[in-house]
């Protein structure tokens, strides 16, 4: 789908997405409503897998809905880079206000999503082992008794509670804590920092409108509160090392040099968020989709050997980063499609994961789904570095939850995030009967 080799003609146009079409795909409130979304996405495949849209407020940028599209441009890290731009869909007044918080760059932060070669392996390489198959494997039995416990916690509610406010969040948070060296009575803390570093900005004490700059201020304000909470841990762990990865990164070499500060505590931050937001979103996703098809929820209790299917399917079917961005570093073919240098390209993981031509019945959740090898870790050098804790989190969850409930089912109408970028469901209530 991608050759840098081939010229197509000058008289070959770009195709155009419809301005409509690339509105709802860009605003976060069509991401609460899968009838909105993924009706969109599917023309968009259909009709313009690949095309350059316009919307008000933004610079133009091509959209990318197609699996191989997807797979082919995460892949090619020389090609397409992160770095030079923000990660993410901003506006332009967003973008402007970044640019001057930043000495006039918009990469706006300094952690490994934001990275190109040279710099990502240098850095990739620091935690690198620490997320590998085999040292994960290692923490299961502890992971299992933080797991068995929430559990218990959840089973005192006696029959209905929020199954992502009151159970979903808070397992996965302890788990990359523990790691990362956050002290348990802090959870509560970097929890609100994480859900309004991915959240839309508090509406204004006034009632007006919110400007146009007003998500880049919010990710700028809340980034630095993050920051300055870090800072006096990595102090702590340089004076009286633990082990832990706020140790491991505070007390580690670049080039003979202590690491730089701002990507020391950029580095805790991606940690601390990537490493239970999205898995909350998948947890609660998961039991979503098996809420809407009952007979995968009886399917999963009768048979605990499917859990690892039903978690790649939770993964898939949630898919809790809405996009990434990558611009173009030359002129390059995409299907057809010239892009040149400096482009701007949204992929599309929610499209992705439902294309027809990968994925029977994309929009159905099946716990017995094979193959699945879904886009929402990504693919290439940067495919998600924790993503073998994130599948061991949900499968030891689930294999501690399913024998101690008879059933569960829906209790009031589910609750999404409203978010193009990361997120998922905020409230699922729930009722159900211990076993």
């Amino acid at each position: 789908m991608l050759d840098t080799a081939e010229t197509p003609g000058n008289d070959v146009q770009d195709a155009i997405v419809p301005a409509d079409v690339a509105a709802t795909v860009v605003a976060p409130k069509s991401y609460v409503d899968d009838t909105v979304i993924y009706p969109a996405l599917a023309w968009l495949r259909d009709n313009v897998p690949l095309g350059k849209a316009s919307v008000p407020g933004y610079d133009r940028f091509w959209l990318v809905t197609r699996y191989a599209d997807v797979m082919a441009i995460s892949r090619n890290a020389k090609v397409f880079i992160n770095g030079d731009n923000n990660l993410v869909l901003n506006t332009q007044a967003g973008d402007a206000y970044l640019r001057q918080a930043n000495g006039g760059k918009l990469r706006s932060m300094n952690s490994l999503a934001f990275m190109d070669r040279p710099e990502h392996a240098v850095y990739r390489s620091l935690t690198a082992t620490s997320f590998m198959p085999g040292r994960i494997r290692k923490l299961e039995e502890s992971i299992r008794e933080i797991a068995r416990a929430s559990v218990t916690e959840m089973l005192a509610h006696e029959g209905e509670f929020d199954f992502v406010r009151d159970f979903a969040m808070h397992y996965p948070l302890r788990v990359i804590s523990s790691m990362l060296g956050v002290p348990q009575e802090d959870e509560a803390h970097t929890l609100s920092l994480t859900q309004r570093l991915f959240g839309a900005p508090p509406p204004s004490p006034d009632g007006a409108a919110p400007t146009m700059d007003a998500a880049a201020r919010h990710w700028r304000d809340t980034l630095e509160e993050f920051h300055a909470y870090f800072r006096e841990l990595s102090k702590a762990r340089r004076r009286e090392p633990r082990d832990d990865l706020i140790s491991l990164i505070a007390n580690t070499k670049i080039e003979g040099e202590d690491i730089r500060e701002d990507y020391e505590l950029d580095y805790y931050v991606a940690i601390a968020t990537a490493g239970h937001d999205t898995t909350t979103s998948s947890t609660a996703g998961g039991m979503l989709g098996m809420l809407k098809a009952p007979a995968q929820f009886a399917a999963l209790k009768a048979d605990p050997s499917l859990t690892e299917g039903f978690v790649d399917e939770a993964i898939r079917w949630s898919v809790p980063i809405k996009h990434f961005m990558r611009t173009a570093n030359e002129d390059v073919v995409v299907s057809g499609q010239k892009i040149h240098a400096g482009d701007r390209l949204f992929l599309s993981y929610p499209s992705a994961n439902r294309d027809a031509d990968v994925y029977a019945d994309g929009d159905a959740f099946d716990i017995r789904r094979s193959p699945n090898q879904h886009l929402s870790f990504g693919n290439g050098p940067h495919m998600c570095l924790g993503q073998h804790l994130a599948k061991l989190d949900m499968r030891v969850l689930f294999e501690e939850l399913m024998p101690r409930v008879a059933s569960i089912e829906l209790a009031g109408e589910p609750e999404h995030t409203e978010t193009n970028f990361i997120g998922g469901l905020h409230s699922l209530p729930v009722r159900f009967k211990a076993a």
